[in-house]
């Protein structure tokens, strides 16, 4: 019951039923899937981690360019981890100040939130300053760990030079990640999944409350 009701609010909420590809068996290993990888030419052929997977290794740089271990701090508390495009989407700007607002709650219940975008260390530092965020970004900006979630498409081609110049040139593939929200167990198992393949589609951040209300009492 409480898988399926979970599945009903990603439908509801027009998350999950856009026409993804969920292609990957859940035996495949996340090396296999990262070295296979090819990007999709759009946002709604990609194949993401399913729940109940694995989330894969991951050490990212903050906004001072420190390197984060993702999966330590996942091990420590549950997790609310976020896929965002950039400091320059304004749609992504706009989930952030949302998600800012509902941080207490959502700290409150026990989670830790923290975003991933493509922008190299110095754009997350002024996406934090600009928007007064005091949950952890992340740089992903040659989009290896979005590969590795199944996440990263071709960027069109007037995102081009915006991506090069955002990430320091690491973008090589000129690629983009799926906006998109995740709760993680302290196993880092995928509990509940929001995948939008129109960016300018967000997860409503009272839904988001519920839902990780819901899911608490299980972890």
């Amino acid at each position: 019951m409480k898988v399926n009701l979970r599945f009903l609010i990603i439908a509801i909420s027009l998350a999950c039923s856009t026409g993804l590809a969920h292609a990957q068996d859940n035996d495949q290993s996340i090396n296999t899937k990262q070295v296979s990888y090819i990007s999709p030419q759009k946002p709604e052929d990609i194949s993401p981690l399913l729940n109940g997977e694995k989330i894969p290794m991951a050490q990212l740089p903050d906004v001072s360019g420190k390197i984060f271990d993702l999966n330590k701090a996942v091990s420590e508390k549950p997790t609310i981890l976020i896929f965002y495009r950039g400091g320059w989407c304004p749609y992504c700007n706009k989930q952030l100040s949302g998600l800012r607002k509902a941080a207490p709650e959502l700290e409150k219940l026990g989670y830790q939130l923290i975003a991933v975008s493509t922008d190299a260390p110095e754009g997350l530092m002024q996406t934090a300053k600009k928007d007064s965020l005091s949950y952890t970004l992340l740089s992903d900006a040659d989009l290896s760990f979005s590969k590795q979630f199944g996440l990263a498409y071709k960027a069109p081609m007037e995102k081009w030079e915006i991506l090069l110049k955002s990430t320091h040139g690491k973008d090589i593939d000129l690629l983009l990640p799926v906006t998109s929200v995740f709760i993680l167990d302290k196993k880092g198992l995928i509990q509940f999944e929001y995948i939008n393949p129109d960016f300018h589609q967000r997860m409503n951040t009272d839904l988001l409350k519920n839902i990780a209300a819901f899911i608490k009492k299980d972890l």
